[in-house]
């Protein structure tokens, strides 16, 4: 399977330990296929991926959203996702 196109997305984890909070932030992937659109915790044959959009809430940072027959599911970006998008609409 030959991955066409990839994305870097964050997933930040928050904790409090004696009163202070600590921001953890973990660089994962999202890659399309051919046949399916993967992240790290979910996989999606690309019949199942109705529409990809984004929406940048600050100069930094964003949300890729994956429009899917199970759902909406959101991922935080820190750079623009158009050239991903592209290659998705290309092949879909």
């Amino acid at each position: 399977m030959e991955i066409l196109a990839n994305l870097p997305y964050i997933i930040i984890t928050r904790s409090i330990e004696n009163n202070i909070q600590f921001q953890r932030e973990e660089e994962h992937e999202i890659t399309l296929s051919s046949q399916r659109v993967c992240t790290s915790f979910d996989s999606f044959l690309l019949d199942e991926v109705l529409d990809i959009s984004y929406r940048f809430f600050s100069k930094d940072m964003g949300f890729l959203y994956l429009h899917t027959t199970k759902g909406m599911h959101a991922y935080a970006v820190k750079i623009s996702p158009q050239p991903f998008i592209e290659k998705f609409k290309s092949i879909k």
